[in-house]
């Protein structure tokens, strides 16, 4: 074997200026479906993190059984007791996996600074656990004046938009009205003490964040509609709900789990997106790739069709011819590969040092671009482009070997 790898490593030599245009075509192909990957990794994670954090979601979100289909239409009977909610909190909060687990409530109605009014939605939630949720990112902190917290009950924190629609700034007083969970409308002060950006342009005109008290005294009920679990892994969210539901049934409480993926307003639809363009642009580079090698190759094999028919005449059968040729594709493709690594790592540098900004579909401010090294997808690559250049090899060299030796000795 050692014998046929250096008769084809020497083979690829013959004519440098092609086998170089070749290595250079796999090179750039590698190069850019490992940098695209990489940049979709790290987009992945980020839409992770925006999900999870940015939008207060957790990774988990326990409801009563049936809120999903009648919550919206009969609150009241789909909401946790105080006693439920504090039980739920206990059973979740045992499991070493979790980070906490905290009452959240929605409240949907009216907001006004005394001359105009308009919709909004607010999630009720407690903010010193918030404060665990969002982390130390400082894209969820306010962009004026500061968070809600637990002194000041009528605190509030409004969408940058609403607040430009309602001319209201941090430290100014509005009202908010919702029904209660009775039907009575309910009328309440608020004092803003934050202004924030949801970073999506849909809902920057409409959110709010309230205290969990202040929402609930806005509802006029001391029930919770949900359950946020934090985990320390994301990984282990399938996990974790299929023991929280098993747990929770045990213990009397009827309910339903979701994860932070289904809840998400756009993870699943973005990640679909970004990996259809990811099949299609590596399908193009694909098989440019393989053209290309089967170009190479195929001229190699028109120049040395006298070589194969000496070869053949001296013994050499079909399979041998197969092996030398598909040996020096996969010379080609691992030599293209190493031109490919080096081309990615120069490029990710360059990103890394200087990275450009662009604003993505539904955003509301530019991000910078970031790309991932992920060298598990450099290692499937390389064995990939091996074999791909394998087989482009072996096409046309399979044609020759089966050429009649004569004919083969007299081609010119």
């Amino acid at each position: 074997m050692m014998k046929w790898m250096k008769l084809a490593f020497r083979n690829i030599l013959r004519n440098k200026r092609r086998s170089l245009i070749t290595m250079l075509a796999i090179g750039v192909g590698f190069a850019a479906i490992g940098l695209y990957h990489g940049y979709i990794h790290n987009a992945y994670n980020g839409l992770r993190v925006i999900a999870i954090r940015g939008e207060g979601l957790g990774h988990l979100r326990i409801n009563k059984a049936g809120w999903n289909a009648k919550g919206k239409l009969e609150p009241e009977k789909y909401m946790f007791s105080q006693e439920e909610t504090q039980k739920i909190m206990k059973l979740t909060g045992e499991e070493k996996n979790v980070v906490l687990a905290t009452p959240q409530i929605q409240v949907v109605g009216m907001v006004t600074n005394g001359a105009v009014s308009t919709v909004f939605i607010a999630q009720g939630l407690v903010p010193k656990d918030d404060v665990v949720i969002k982390g130390d990112w400082k894209v969820f902190r306010p962009r004026q004046g500061h968070k809600i917290d637990d002194e000041t009950i009528y605190g509030v924190e409004m969408a940058k938009d609403l607040a430009g629609y309602l001319n209201l700034k941090a430290g100014m007083d509005g009202i908010v009205m919702a029904p209660t969970l009775s039907g009575q409308m309910n009328a309440l002060d608020m004092q803003v003490v934050g202004i924030y950006d949801t970073g999506n342009d849909f809902s920057n005109d409409k959110f709010m964040r309230f205290n969990f008290y202040f929402a609930q005294s806005l509802l006029d009920t001391k029930s919770a509609e949900r359950v946020v679990v934090l985990l320390k892994k994301w990984e282990d969210t399938e996990m974790m709900r299929e023991l929280f539901l098993k747990k929770l049934k045990a213990a009397g409480i009827d309910c339903e789990i979701r994860t932070w993926q289904e809840l998400s307003l756009g993870y699943l639809k973005m990640k679909s997106y970004l990996d259809m363009i990811f099949i299609f642009i590596a399908s193009i580079v694909l098989v440019i790739v393989i053209m290309t090698t089967v170009n190479t190759m195929g001229m190699a094999i028109l120049e040395r069709t006298k070589e194969i028919g000496t070869l053949r005449a001296l013994g050499l059968k079909f399979r041998g011819v197969s092996i030398l040729f598909a040996l020096e594709g996969a010379f080609l493709g691992f030599l293209g590969s190493i031109v490919g690594i080096i081309l990615h790592s120069v490029v990710w540098v360059l990103i890394r040092v200087f990275p450009p900004t662009y604003i993505p579909p539904g955003f509301s401010e530019p991000v910078e671009m970031w790309i991932d090294m992920v060298p598990e997808m450099l290692m499937i690559l390389i064995v990939s482009f091996i074999i791909l250049s394998m087989v482009a090899a072996i096409i046309p060299a399979r044609g020759a070997a089966r050429k009649n030796i004569v004919d083969a000795l007299g081609h010119v």
